[in-house]
């Protein structure tokens, strides 16, 4: 690596961070109920940290779909870092305002995490946060054809079929458990708000394939975008059986989420892994 290469990778930082702060000011500004300083330091809220965390790591992986890219030279791409890093902060914030009202649409998310400190709710938006920026990811990777505005465009579009998937998401995932999903994490059940959130980063990650490539037309952008939504919405009750019988074998997921005085943990996080490993084989199989 040239000297030139450092300095260049030095300014790529130091803008990122600039967004990152950027973020957190925009992040404090649309949360003006409660003060995030007293909430992280004075009452030691391990649910509101999470959800926070997954706002930052959603960032950054919506940033990365700039990043990752070939480089079109200093002045262009430092452009094109600031005008999807703002698109990214402003997209998940509103996606924030969305997921509270859509897939966690039972109860008040703020409460849970602000009055409650209830981490199996903070786990859920973590994943939501984290679902919306692999979504992101995907768009701002591809290239636009249409026209000049196109590539914002189809972020944008992108982001808005990502919510709507989100939402199905949890849906179904109600459908097809044995239990009341809300009213397990509404009750502080932490393995329950993680397994949930492992289906909606599993489902963002196939969604993240699906909104990436380059975009020539829109209905083969749509048609193929719902193929593979149906097929992640499929395959989410095969990998649940499947994980009792390979991963849990002798167990039944629902019986130690949710059946038990003191819910494990543990199959929370068995369940949200093979969801999330079960996507990148499917991907990777695309």
């Amino acid at each position: 690596m040239t000297t030139d290469d450092l300095i260049l990778t030095g300014v790529y930082l130091v803008c990122s961070f600039a967004l990152f702060w950027i973020g957190k000011l925009v992040y404090d500004l649309t949360t003006p109920s409660y003060s995030l300083r007293e909430q992280l330091v004075e009452h030691d809220n391990p649910a509101l940290a999470v959800a926070l965390v997954g706002y930052y790591l959603g960032l950054v992986i919506a940033i990365g779909g700039v990043m990752s890219g070939p480089s079109k030279g200093l002045e262009e791409d430092l452009a094109d870092i600031g005008v999807y890093g703002a698109l990214a902060i402003l997209l998940l914030n509103l996606a924030r305002i969305l997921n509270d009202r859509l897939v966690l649409r039972k109860f008040k998310v703020r409460d849970e995490l602000i009055e409650d400190h209830n981490v199996g709710t903070g786990a859920v938006v973590f994943s939501a946060y984290v679902a919306t920026g692999l979504i992101v990811y995907g768009a701002v990777s591809g290239v636009a054809v249409l026209d000049t505005t196109g590539t914002v465009l189809s972020v944008v579009v992108f982001w808005l079929m990502g919510q709507v998937a989100l939402a199905i998401a949890g849906i179904v995932y109600d459908t097809m458990t044995a239990y009341d999903v809300h009213a397990e994490i509404e009750r502080d059940n932490v393995a329950a708000g993680i397994a949930f959130g492992g289906a909606l980063v599993g489902l963002g990650n196939i969604l993240r394939h699906a909104a990436a490539g380059d975009l020539i037309s829109w209905s083969m952008t749509f048609q193929e975008f719902g193929f593979e939504l149906l097929v992640g919405l499929i395959l989410l009750p095969i990998v649940r059986t499947v994980t009792d019988m390979v991963l849990l074998p002798g167990a039944r997921l629902h019986d130690e989420i949710a059946n038990q005085e003191h819910p494990n943990v543990g199959a929370g996080f068995i369940e949200a892994f093979a969801y999330v490993g079960a996507s990148f084989l499917i991907v990777w199989s695309l």
